[in-house]
């Protein structure tokens, strides 16, 4: 429980810091949200001053000073309040965060399973075998790792859905003539407009992945446990998989919180470059339109997810190595 209590007061101060971090990014930005809505209605004359108080008081721009602005925005917090998005006025930042947001998940969580499935495994067998032909392949894998997520995003779009045509260049589904709904149309045409977006991003982890097992594994191998094993008797299959893997992935399960925080930095680009509407998109529109709230929203959102799987991720490793939390 101790071990427990000091991750948890670490991380809540970590929570303190990202909420401060959070507040603080959008009010350096250059430009007024309350200006933005006004040129929207703006019809020849000054609209009254209460119009544009009023406004002020919904978007949370104040001239109060900053350690006002900042308790204001705390108790705002508490009660779940995060104000109206300029980008989508008069939709709150709850309901453009709510509309976007699955998307974003189903993309994030997709790639990433798939990218720690294939590049665990493949480094796995590729440490088990050392010197074959899949390990002699390996290191050509870290150019991937290099490119850039929307570099990677407009190859893939130029080639793939521009001159071959095989896949849709935007978008998340047919909007045309397919209904949203639970329906196989629905969901294969979800599946065939997000396959782009989630290559770029498998593409662009899994050489980390694949090169951190393959590495760990032939560490591994050199274990006095492994050896011993292998003089016993056991079948390859079993040493492989119950000595060396299940000791050589401890660092790729506090590596999968890590490879969170990047993956939401690929998903955002990504997002971008295919017109995906989740929370990347969200993002871009409101940075473009000074839309504090809509930023302060998906800021919070982004680093308390990347927080808490951290904090997961941290203690299912004490629970999985005691010695971690005898070091601790």
């Amino acid at each position: 429980m101790s071990y427990f209590w000091r991750k948890l007061a670490f991380y809540g101060v970590a929570l303190w810091a990202a909420l401060t971090i959070n507040f603080l990014i959008p009010r350096l930005i250059r430009g007024n949200p309350v200006d933005i809505i006004m040129g929207r209605f703006q019809t020849g004359q000054p609209p009254p001053a209460e119009f544009r108080r009023t406004l002020e008081i919904m978007l949370g721009v104040s001239d109060a000073p900053l350690w006002e602005q900042y308790l204001a925005y705390l108790r705002n917090l508490l009660r779940g309040e995060f104000g109206q998005s300029v980008t989508y006025y008069p939709a709150s930042v709850v309901s453009v965060i709510g509309q976007a947001m699955p998307w974003t998940l189903g993309l994030v969580s997709i790639s990433l399973i798939l990218t720690v499935m294939f590049g665990v495994g493949l480094g796995m067998l590729a440490g088990w075998r050392r010197g074959s032909r899949l390990d002699s392949l390996i290191p050509a894998t870290t150019f991937l790792a290099a490119i850039p997520y929307f570099w990677l995003a407009m190859f893939l779009l130029f080639l793939l859905g521009g001159t071959l045509g095989w896949f849709p260049v935007n978008g998340a589904y047919d909007y045309e003539h397919v209904r949203m709904g639970f329906s196989g149309a629905f969901l294969s045409s979800v599946l065939y407009h997000g396959t782009l977006p989630a290559l770029t991003l498998v593409i662009s982890g899994i050489a980390s992945w694949l090169l951190g097992m393959r590495n760990m594994m032939v560490s591994t191998m050199a274990e006095d446990y492994v050896i011993m094993a292998r003089a016993k008797g056991l079948r390859p299959r079993r040493v492989m998989l119950s000595y060396a893997a299940r000791n050589a992935v401890l660092p790729s399960v506090t590596g999968f919180a890590i490879a969170l925080g990047f993956f939401v930095g690929g998903q955002v680009a990504t997002e971008v470059v295919f017109s995906y509407p989740g929370v990347g998109f969200a993002l871009l529109q409101a940075v473009g339109n000074a839309d504090y709230p809509l930023m302060q929203g998906i800021f919070l959102m982004i680093s308390f997810a990347v927080l808490a799987a951290n904090l997961l991720v941290d203690l299912l490793y004490g629970l999985i190595d005691p010695r971690v939390r005898k070091a601790a």
